[in-house]
This record gives structure tokens, C-alpha cells and sequence, in this order.
């Protein structure tokens, strides 16, 4: 079991990963999610930490509207494919997508 903490299974959260983020299993390698809400309606601060808590991207990202309000302060869960440019995060059974805004 010890060879798939990292990857099936989540290492323990490093000190620099926010203690709200979540794990995402990957191919090869899991990674942590976290989400916060910005000043600016329908967008979003997400940041991806590597399994070590290296911070990998820290991106401004607008939500899809789908007709639902995404709430950072209700449960969620950060669901595959969720990368630097797209995220996708679950909420009472409904998908939201989250897409980088670009420089």
C-alpha cells in the first residue's frame, strides 16, 4: 500500500496545501485541488499543489453557466479531467466547469 500513497491514495496534506483542498487521483500521480471565490461574479481562484504541496498553477478561472450557482461554502468535489485550464467540480449532482481565463 505504501507504493500507492501519491498516487491511489493521498499522501498526507503538506503544510503548504490549504487543508480544505481536496485529492484527485491522476494517471500516475494524484494532485490537490483547492477553490476560492473572488470579488468578481462567476470566477473563481483555483490552485493545483503537487502531491509534495509544490504549488503547480494558481489561476483565475470563469464558471460555464449551466443555470445553477456554484456556492464555495457548500460540499463539492473536484472531479476528472481538472487540469490548469479546465476544472470540473460536482455539487448536489451537478457538474460545473470552470475555464482558465487567459492571460
Amino acid at each position: 500500500m505504501a507504493d500507492q500513497i501519491g498516487t491511489i491514495y493521498p499522501p498526507e496534506l503538506p503544510s503548504t496545501v490549504p487543508d480544505y483542498a481536496q485529492w484527485l487521483l491522476g494517471q500516475g500521480a494524484g494532485t490537490w485541488f483547492s477553490i476560492t471565490s473572488t470579488a468578481v461574479q462567476h470566477q473563481y481562484n483555483i490552485k493545483r499543489y503537487k502531491p509534495n504541496g509544490d504549488l503547480d498553477c494558481d489561476r483565475i478561472f470563469n464558471v460555464e453557466n449551466n443555470g445553477s450557482i456554484f456556492d464555495t461554502n457548500q460540499p463539492y468535489q473536484f472531479i476528472p479531467v481538472s487540469h490548469c485550464a479546465k476544472c470540473r467540480i460536482v455539487q448536489n449532482e451537478i457538474t460545473f466547469v470552470f475555464n482558465y481565463i487567459g492571460e
